[in-house]
């Protein structure tokens, strides 16, 4: 793999975590006027339309048959409600902290492929595991009198995550991208619809319940004049996101791109500092620097054994 490629794999990953960060940000920044699921079907439905004309102008196939029906719901399903832990936590936490309890994510991929995969996992990498499960300890700082288990949100979230990413591992020798692809969006849009049936018109929101609880509840559609445009702008931002991971991992060495997935934890400093006046404290930056490490030292391991597992697919897409 040459340096230019390698080169050409960071930027790309850059540009994917710089959309991200600027999707979490504005997430936070209207959560008050938008319904977490309404945000959900616009991103989901903006991103279906471009990634697949992506894919037509691309000339590629896409096969409707999969190979693994129960595991393609099921991987859709602990992806839908990673992400709705994962934004529900940006209504009370800032981004940097959401974001670097969400690394925690490698570790969980390393527990669930040595139990499920059956992949070896050394006494090296399980004591990076512990070290950075210490990183997400120190992040927490909890208070165990009077613990607020919501700031668990982005910790069940990576957990949620790499159960649809062990299960995407498990599918993809017989179903390729764009059949995972095609039926991601197509249940996601279900499960979309079923809770627009269900709770779409805001009939379970209260104006006494809090900010957040709202956010889960409220009407959809209630503000599209305000809204629109933000979910427009999450379509374009995944779509964008995916696609530069997606080359990104197929140019360049996954052990090196994937390390700069981190740079998201900075990126979210920037609008957290000036969107939110959010400054990190001491004990956050030590614990990120925790979790950071351990997952470098897990990527670092995995290529020194030519043994991908938490480097083999995108932390986030």
């Amino acid at each position: 793999m040459s340096s230019d490629n390698n080169s050409k794999g960071i930027l790309l990953v850059i540009a994917a975590m710089t959309m991200f960060a600027m999707q979490d940000s504005l997430i936070k920044f209207i959560f008050e006027k938008a319904s977490l699921y309404e945000i959900f079907f616009g991103r989901y439905f903006v991103a279906a339309f471009l990634l697949f004309g992506y894919i037509k102008f691309k000339r590629q196939k896409v096969s409707l048959k999969t190979f693994y029906p129960f595991f393609t719901i099921l991987r859709v399903i602990l992806h839908f409600l990673a992400f709705s832990a994962f934004f529900i936590s940006l209504t009370y936490m800032p981004l940097a902290t959401a974001n670097a309890l969400f690394f925690s994510c490698p570790f969980f991929v390393s527990i669930f492929a040595k139990f499920f995969l059956k992949e070896f996992i050394g006494i090296r990498r399980w004591s990076a595991i512990l070290f950075g499960f210490l990183g997400v300890f120190i992040v927490l700082d909890p208070n165990f009198s009077d613990f607020d288990y919501k700031s668990l949100l982005p910790v069940l979230c990576a957990f949620f995550y790499a159960a649809s990413m062990t299960i995407t591992k498990y599918t993809s020798d017989k179903d390729d991208v764009n059949t995972q692809l095609f039926y991601f969006y197509l249940i996601a849009l279900i499960l979309c619809g079923i809770i627009f049936i269900f709770m779409g018109n805001g009939q379970f929101n209260d104006s006494n319940f809090d900010p957040t609880t709202q956010f889960i509840f409220r009407e959809w559609f209630s503000n599209i004049e305000y809204t629109w445009k933000f979910i427009l702008f999450f379509g374009f931002a995944a779509s964008i996101a995916f696609v530069c991971i997606f080359t990104a991992y197929i140019v360049a060495s996954p052990s090196v791109v994937s390390l700069f997935e981190y740079s998201l934890i900075i990126m979210s400093m920037v609008p957290g500092y000036f969107l939110f006046n959010e400054i990190p404290s001491v004990r956050t930056f030590i614990g990120v620097a925790c979790i950071i490490a351990a997952g470098i030292y897990i990527y670092v391991r995995e290529k020194a054994r030519d043994q991908y597992i938490a480097t083999e697919t995108p932390v986030r897409r």
